[in-house]
């Protein structure tokens, strides 16, 4: 008999749990929407049905994390459970110090306090929203440095996640060196469409920082997702494992940041790992004075099993094939029915073009944000914006609109079916049905840092 090969996304596992959903009307959603200020973030969970604002923290985790859970060491200094998470970090990353965290952003926080300040240059292909605030929060600037393509949402490229080199070398040349005090690498690149980098990029941006002297870091939280990519779209990788891509990809880095919370698998947690002996001492004084002990870094004995198993969980290939077509399914769908969306699709989720879908919509009236809305008013589906609120505000408060407007669905890990998929996908495009009709909002309480998580709007009427 011939191979058989199924055109049916089945998701690679069995569901033994399960966790009820909330049905509400549109006079519910509506008067929830208007009580968080228009902000999906100040929604209660409660009051959402399918819940596409994250990808973080949000999975489901394996029987065998649970189990690791279970029998965890919850010693404050030393524990067993730290152990087995620092060997499972090195022996996927190979770098020689593990510094936990309790999410990645802390991690963040920890290596710009000790590495960046005022007057310095961080380039990176896309700085997401809380690296680029930890840099300027330590006064240097976050420059994004992503190829051409990865700033055309409808462009086929394989690889639009690739920092440009041109411009990179351009950076150091003009600011120098000195002031530059790491080169930072998204993979995936979250903020530009969830779109990869490849191995040939990593290298060379690697070796430009190695010719200047420059420490080389991996924000490294969708590192498995990236991994995948580069085995089914790079050559000479096919016949490769996702793992044996992972260790190549760190081994041309001198450290990462992590967010175990997407690649990691987990509900919680994340790390620095490093190399230098000098930096990592300093990072792990830094980390005794905000996150907690070195060996447990802000986490439970728990948290530390669970991302111990979950890394190497992420890499399995039949989860990441499965999870990849995920995306690609509903991107389909959409593509089909003329939505605009970045393509191609990403590993984490499905980006919606606001700025190509509401036209009428100018970006500093927020053409992402009347889009998210929507998407719950009609469907109790909750994503976030990608553009002018979150990235629109300047470090000397001026706005200015974003490169992109984008929805960003992201899907939670071994969490949805395929029937949940094709719900969302009826959502989108009743919305697109009604796109004439969305108004453009304006903002009428703000933070002057990261306001997205906290900002409150009202429609524009008349």
């Amino acid at each position: 008999m011939r191979e058989f090969h199924p055109k049916t996304i089945i998701e690679p596992f069995r569901i033994r749990s399960v966790e009820p959903v909330h049905f509400t009307t549109l006079e519910q959603r509506e008067a929830a929407l208007k009580a968080a200020g228009y902000n999906p973030f100040l929604l209660r969970a409660d009051d959402v049905l399918i819940d596409l604002l994250t990808d973080s923290g949000t999975g489901a985790m394996s029987s065998r994390q649970w189990a690791g859970m279970i029998a965890s060491d919850e010693s404050y200094a030393g524990a067993s459970s730290f152990y087995r998470f620092e060997a499972s970090v090195q022996d996927i990353t190979g770098f020689k110090h593990v510094i936990p965290a309790h999410q990645g952003r802390a991690a963040e926080n920890i290596l710009f306090t000790a590495i960046a300040k005022k007057g310095d240059v961080i380039p990176s292909n896309t700085h997401f929203d809380t690296t680029r605030a930890h840099v300027e929060h330590n006064g240097a600037e976050a420059r994004d440095q992503v190829i051409a393509e990865g700033r055309q949402p409808r462009l086929i490229h394989p690889f639009k996640g690739n920092m440009d080199i041109a411009a990179l070398e351009k950076t150091i040349a003009e600011v120098g060196r000195e002031r530059i005090p790491a080169i930072m690498l998204t993979v995936t690149n979250n903020s530009g469409g969830g779109q990869p980098v490849s191995m040939a990029n990593v290298r060379a941006v690697s070796a430009i920082a190695r010719a200047n002297r420059i420490p080389f870091y991996i924000d490294a939280c969708r590192f498995a997702e990236n991994a995948w990519f580069i085995k089914t779209r790079e050559d000479g990788y096919a016949d490769k494992s996702p793992i044996e891509i992972a260790r190549e990809m760190f081994s041309y880095a001198d450290g990462c940041t992590m967010s175990a919370k997407k690649d990691g698998m987990a509900n919680i947690g994340g790390f620095l790992a490093l190399n230098d002996d000098t930096l990592a001492a300093q990072c792990r004084n830094l980390e005794i004075l905000t996150e907690g002990f070195p060996t447990y870094g802000g986490m439970a004995g728990y948290d530390l099993e669970a991302i111990a198993q979950g890394l190497y969980e992420a890499l399995d290939p039949h989860y990441l094939r499965y999870r990849i077509r995920s995306i690609s399914y509903l991107g389909d769908r959409l593509t089909a029915a003329g939505v605009p969306i970045v393509l191609p699709t990403g590993g984490h989720a499905v980006y919606l073009d606001a700025r190509a879908m509401l036209p009428h919509i100018t970006p500093t009236q927020y053409p992402a944000w009347s889009l998210c809305n929507a998407l719950y008013l009609v469907g109790g589906v909750r994503g976030v914006e990608i553009g002018t609120v979150m990235f629109g505000m300047q470090p000397d408060g001026t706005e200015k609109a974003a490169t992109m407007d984008l929805v960003r669905l992201a899907f939670p890990r071994r969490t949805y079916t395929q029937s949940h998929v094709d719900y969302l996908a009826e959502v989108i495009l009743e919305v697109f049905a009604q796109r004439d009709t969305l108004p453009g909002y304006r903002i009428v309480q703000q933070s002057p840092v990261l306001r997205h998580f906290t900002v409150r709007l009202e429609p524009i009427t008349g």
